[in-house]
């Protein structure tokens, strides 16, 4: 089976990657390996597949065989690079498509919103043409907890209404769906989006709260604790996260089990287990064993109060089961987190 992963220097892709070829299939990895945050991480993520050149030494456009895996390469290429992306297919003819490359982060859309407009809808719209003029077996892509906003209604369904998102990293998402959803009914595209929730572990994101608590704890700094603490969050290994993602890419939606004959599903993917920020962060401290200093502030704008997904629907559907608990996933990110192959140590 020739995948395409793209973004596979971010977090949950770059582990989709590695467990992918693991398992015998031909990946191929794409990332524009831009600086949203520090390279020296994605650096790290693309040398843990056998790609090990610094970001200065990558060129554009350049396919870099794997010295880790036979069945891996990579290019660095961005999502609105149109030409090369139809050049790339029309070239590959990849079996399945796992779409995870898009500017993150909820905050950073307040204070940039065309990197969104740019990549998750533009760079997305591409990806979906090339599907449509090189047939795929099935495109799996990224959603987000984020798309739930202003609802309250816990656990999160997918059937609840999403119609009012709190930030334009959360509208971008929800508009990713709406467009692959128009595409499978058009195109007879198979398509799978993943709401992902809250992912942490080993090679986790420098901007999200488990880096910056474990950085902060343990350099004796204090940490901003939002909204004074009272926040929720389901909060997932990333081992359970990549797993659940491989099966949906392997059961491949079909038209006549799908509503309205539409080959389109969505699926939440978390922990199912939601847990209190403060118990979140005694965990940090505990593993860590010091005790932080909190600075409580109000809730930031774009924030929720609490993500809770329920994962019923892909636990039935699917077979889901997620498998690392809060203790051992925090015990095995501060490991990760202190050992030297944390290149932000």
């Amino acid at each position: 089976m020739k995948i395409l992963v793209t973004g596979a220097a971010g977090f949950i892709a770059s582990k989709i990657s590695y467990m992918l070829a693991e398992r015998g299939d031909e990946v191929v990895d794409i990332d524009n390996v831009n600086d949203y945050y520090d390279v020296r991480l994605k650096n790290g993520r693309l040398h843990e597949l056998g790609v090990e050149l610094e970001l200065n030494e990558y060129e554009w456009n350049k396919e870099y065989q794997s010295s880790k895996f036979a069945n891996l390469r990579f290019i660095r290429m961005g999502l609105e690079d149109k030409e090369s992306i139809d050049a790339l297919f029309a070239k590959e003819k990849f079996d399945k498509v796992i779409n995870l490359a898009a500017q993150a982060g909820v905050r950073y859309s307040i204070t940039n919103p065309y990197a969104y407009l740019t990549s998750n809808l533009v760079g997305f719209l591409n990806i979906l043409e090339a599907c449509r003029n090189n047939p795929v077996q099935h495109l799996l892509f990224a959603s987000s907890s984020s798309v739930y906003g202003l609802n309250t209604k816990a656990p999160f369904s997918e059937d609840d209404k999403v119609d009012s998102p709190v930030s334009l990293y959360a509208a971008s998402k929800k508009s990713n769906e709406l467009m692959a959803h128009s595409y499978s009914k058009l195109y007879d595209i198979p398509a799978t989006g993943l709401r992902y929730f809250t992912v942490y572990g080993p090679w986790g994101r420098p901007d999200m709260a488990p880096m910056l608590f474990a950085s902060a704890i343990s350099n004796g700094k204090p940490i901003n604790v939002f909204n004074n603490g009272d926040m929720i969050r389901d909060f997932t290994f990333i081992d359970d996260i990549a797993q659940g993602s491989i099966q949906c890419l392997d059961k491949t939606p079909k038209a006549e089990e799908c509503p309205n004959q539409v080959p389109f599903r969505v699926y939440n993917i978390g922990c199912s287990n939601p847990v209190k920020l403060m118990d979140f962060i005694h965990e940090i401290e505990m593993a860590v064993g010091k005790k932080a200093e909190m600075i409580m502030k109000p809730m930031q704008p774009g924030d929720v109060y609490m993500t809770n997904a329920d994962t019923t629907k892909l636990e039935t559907e699917i077979g889901y089961k997620p498998k690392v608990n809060l203790h051992e996933g925090i015990t095995r990110f501060i490991e990760w987190y202190q050992s030297d192959k944390n290149p932000l140590k």
